[in-house]
């Protein structure tokens, strides 16, 4: 499969388990990253753990493997635009999702994830694996 893909957090959680139908999907995959705050949402996960050390490991692991997009003001404004066109539509979705929305739209990306809730954002290129 080619193309340019934004790993949400479910979809890295779900790599991190091994499953196999996302391992394959991510073998044929081009131009896979990852935005800053799904790394955040993977410490906070790992931070509350049983196992903080070793998920924090491998966290850094990850990291250093793949290709991290930062937040910069043109992520601001894109989230702007997507929050208040929700709040419009009495669609509210998770903050970090927007923010992770907003990253795919910057960088011209296909989102990856498993959340429904990313349905409500128009124009939003998006897949499940």
């Amino acid at each position: 499969m080619n193309g340019k893909y934004l790993l949400d957090t479910n979809i890295v959680i779900a790599l991190f388990a091994n499953d196999s139908a996302l391992v394959n999907e991510i073998a044929k995959a081009h131009d896979i990253s990852i935005p800053a705050i799904v790394i955040g949402e993977l410490f906070y996960g790992a931070n509350k753990s049983g196992r903080p050390q070793e998920n924090t490991r491998r966290i850094d692991k990850f990291v250093s493997d793949n290709v991290i997009l930062k937040c910069d003001a043109e992520t601001a404004r894109l989230y702007g635009e997507i929050k208040s066109n929700l709040q419009k539509k009495g669609h509210p979705i998770p903050e970090n999702d927007i923010w992770i929305a907003a990253t795919a739209f910057q960088y011209n990306l296909t989102l990856i994830s498993r959340d429904k809730h990313f349905n409500a954002i128009r124009g939003l290129k998006l897949k499940k694996w």
